[in-house]
């Protein structure tokens, strides 16, 4: 499996909607981690003017990647405007690895 950057910009007008569908979007995120497909996750820029988020998912190929992702609660209610790349990290990859075993996963 490869590794893959997502990067969520949250859509203007989203903020109630993400709230009120937060509890089923960290489920989602739960399962992904609990699967090891999810390796990192969190917040960028949250009190900024731009926030969203970002997180690295391992996936055969981008294509499954953006349809892993595209079941995100968020993404099902449009509250997310989505780039999916792909990633090879050259420092640090060890941590990744290290970051996978210590979660059990």
């Amino acid at each position: 499996m490869s590794l893959f950057a997502v990067t969520y910009n949250y859509t203007v007008g989203s903020d109630a909607g993400r709230n009120e569908h937060r509890p089923l979007h960290m489920k989602f995120l739960t399962g992904l981690f609990e699967s090891g497909r999810l390796v990192v996750s969190g917040p960028t820029d949250a009190a900024g003017p731009g926030p969203g988020a970002l997180l690295v998912v391992r996936a055969d190929s981008g294509e499954e990647a953006e349809e892993i992702m595209g079941q995100d609660p968020f993404a099902l209610k449009g509250y997310v405007e989505r780039t999916v790349k792909s990633w090879d990290p050259k420092f640090g990859a060890d941590r990744l690895a290290g970051a996978s075993v210590a979660a059990g996963n």
